[in-house]
C-alpha cells in the first residue's frame, strides 16, 4: 500500500512532461491542447494502474515520454487500415464491398483538391442541379426517363416509399419481406417511411390474384423485392414483373421495383449467372428501379433510382432527398464508373469487381504458383502451403448460391490450429484476411490482384519471420 502511494508521488506532473526537452519535438508536430490531453490520459492509466496494484515497470520522465511519443503516433495513424481480402468473398461487406476503378478514384481525388461545379451550371451562370452529371448516364444505360442518386440503396427505397406511399398501403409478396443485412429489414424500412405495410401470399407461393384482391382505395404502391441475399427452391412461386406492372396499370397504380444489386450489363456474358438488368426492368414496365452502387456495379456506395420522370420529379423535391443526398467525392466516383460502362471497350477489364468476377482459373493457377514458393518461405519449417481448387462467391447478398471456380492457397500446420493461422495473418502489415473452411486455413487468390500482398510482412510478435504456437 505504501509503495503504491510512493510511486503515485513519484509520477511528473502534466507540466513537468510539457516543459521537458523532449517533448519540443511532440509539440512541434502537434497542438498544445492535444499533447496535453495525450499526457493527463498516460498519467490517469498510470495513477489507475498503481491504485489496482499492477506492476509498474519505470515512472522517470525519460521512459514516460517515450510512451507518448509512441502513444502519439499511434493516433496519428488511420483507423481505417488497408487490408488484403483473401476471402473468397468479392463483395465483403465488412471489407468495403466493390474495389473503385482507377478512373473513380482520379475522379474523386480531383474533386477533392479543388473546387468543382456540384450545384453550379457553367452555361447559365447559376445554381445547377447536383445529380446532373450522373443523371444523364443512368437514363443512357438504363434507357429510363429520369435517374437520381442517394447514399445507398436502402436510403433509395426508403425515399421511393415515403414520396409515394405515405400514410397509404403498400402491397408486397410475404416471401419478399427481406433483411438487408445489419438487421436491417424491408418491414422496419417500410414504417419508418410513413407506408403501411399490406403482405400478400405466402412465404413460398404468391400470385397475380393476391394482389388484386388486395388492392382497394387506399393502395398506393406495389412494391416487388428482388431476393438477392437468398433464395426459395421447391414448391414455390413469384409473380413476375410483367405481371405485377399489367395488374399496376389496370388499377392506376405504380410499380416499383427494389433490384438490391441490380446489374447494368449481363453478366451471363462473361460465364457467370443472369441477374436482372436493370434496362430489363425499366423496359418491363417498372415505375420505379433502386439498385446499389458498390455491388455487382463496381462503384462507391450510393443508393441509384431510375424510372419514369413524374415519380422521380416528386422524389427529388421530397425534402428527404437532401437528407439522403450524395457528396461530391461519391458523386464524381460514380461518374467516373458509369462513363466506363459506357464508353469503355473492356469494361469488365477496368472496372475491379468484373475484373475479380471474370478471372480465369489458369490466371489464379499461374499467380498461385508464382507466390507459393516465397509464402512457404515466410511461413518456415513446420507448415505446409499448397495450391488447390476451391470456390468463390459474389458476397454482399448478391447470387447467394452461386459459387464461382477459384485457386486457394490451403496452409496446414502439426503445432497450431487453422484458427491460429488466421490470427497470425490478421497481425501482419498490412492485415491478411482469409477464410476457415474443413479445419484449414485458405487464401482465396480471386479478388487478391497482385499475388505478393499474400506473402506476409510478420509484425514483432513473429520473430525472424517464423510464426510460433505461443
Amino acid at each position: 500500500m505504501e509503495a503504491g502511494k510512493n510511486l503515485l508521488r513519484e509520477l511528473p506532473s502534466v507540466d513537468r512532461l510539457l516543459n521537458h526537452p523532449r517533448c519540443r519535438a511532440l509539440l512541434a508536430g502537434a497542438s498544445r491542447d492535444y499533447v496535453t490531453r495525450q499526457c493527463r490520459a498516460l498519467l490517469d492509466e498510470l495513477r489507475a494502474a498503481i491504485r489496482a496494484g499492477k506492476a509498474i515497470e519505470t515512472i522517470d520522465e525519460e521512459s514516460l515520454l517515450a510512451k507518448l511519443a509512441g502513444r502519439i503516433a499511434l493516433e496519428r495513424g488511420s483507423k481505417l487500415t488497408r487490408v488484403v481480402n483473401a476471402t473468397g468473398t468479392i463483395l465483403h461487406t465488412n471489407l468495403g464491398r466493390a474495389l473503385l476503378p482507377q478512373a473513380a478514384i482520379d475522379a474523386a481525388v480531383r474533386a477533392g483538391q479543388s473546387p468543382v461545379n456540384l450545384e453550379y451550371d457553367l452555361e447559365k451562370g447559376a445554381r445547377g442541379k447536383r445529380e446532373e452529371m450522373v443523371e444523364s448516364l443512368l437514363r443512357d444505360l438504363t434507357g429510363a426517363e429520369a435517374a437520381s442518386v442517394v447514399n445507398n440503396n436502402a436510403a433509395a427505397v426508403l425515399l421511393g416509399l415515403n414520396t409515394l406511399a405515405e400514410g397509404r398501403e403498400v402491397i408486397v409478396s410475404r416471401g419478399e419481406l427481406i433483411e438487408i443485412g445489419g438487421s436491417f429489414r424491408i418491414p422496419e424500412i417500410m414504417a419508418k417511411s410513413g407506408a403501411i405495410l399490406k403482405e400478400v401470399g405466402s412465404t413460398n407461393r404468391t400470385h397475380p390474384q393476391d394482389y388484386e384482391k388486395a388492392i382497394g382505395k387506399n393502395t398506393a404502391l406495389l412494391l416487388k423485392v428482388h431476393t438477392s441475399n437468398y433464395k426459395i427452391v421447391g414448391f414455390s412461386a413469384e409473380v413476375s414483373l410483367e405481371d405485377m406492372v399489367a395488374i399496376g396499370k389496370k388499377h392506376n397504380v405504380p410499380v416499383m421495383e427494389d433490384l438490391g444489386s441490380g446489374a447494368i450489363i449481363d453478366l451471363s456474358r462473361h460465364g457467370l449467372p443472369k441477374e436482372p438488368l436493370v434496362a430489363e426492368r425499366v423496359a418491363l414496365g417498372a415505375d420505379v428501379v433502386t439498385f446499389s452502387g458498390d455491388k455487382i456495379l463496381g462503384g462507391p456506395q450510393a443508393g441509384l433510382v431510375v424510372g419514369r420522370k413524374n415519380y422521380l420529379q416528386q422524389m427529388n423535391k421530397n425534402p428527404l432527398q437532401r437528407a439522403l443526398r450524395c457528396g461530391k467525392l461519391t458523386l464524381a466516383a460514380l461518374e467516373a464508373t458509369l462513363r466506363l460502362y459506357q464508353q469503355s471497350a473492356d469494361v469488365a477489364a477496368e472496372i475491379p469487381t468484373l475484373r475479380a468476377f471474370t478471372r480465369s482459373i489458369a490466371d489464379l493457377e499461374a499467380a498461385g504458383a508464382r507466390v507459393l514458393p516465397a509464402l512457404q518461405k515466410a511461413l518456415g519449417g513446420g507448415f505446409h502451403a499448397a495450391l488447390e481448387d476451391s470456390t468463390s462467391q459474389i458476397g454482399s447478398g448478391a447470387m447467394p448460391t452461386e459459387e464461382i471456380p477459384t485457386k486457394v492457397i490451403a496452409i496446414e500446420s502439426a503445432n497450431i490450429g487453422a484458427e491460429r493461422i488466421a490470427e497470425h495473418f490478421r497481425r501482419a502489415e498490412p492485415p491478411i484476411i482469409g477464410r476457415i473452411k474443413d479445419g484449414r486455413f485458405l487464401l482465396d487468390l480471386r479478388a487478391v490482384f497482385d499475388e505478393k500482398d499474400l506473402i506476409p510482412n510478420w509484425s514483432k510478435e513473429a520473430v525472424s519471420g517464423q510464426l510460433s504456437g505461443k
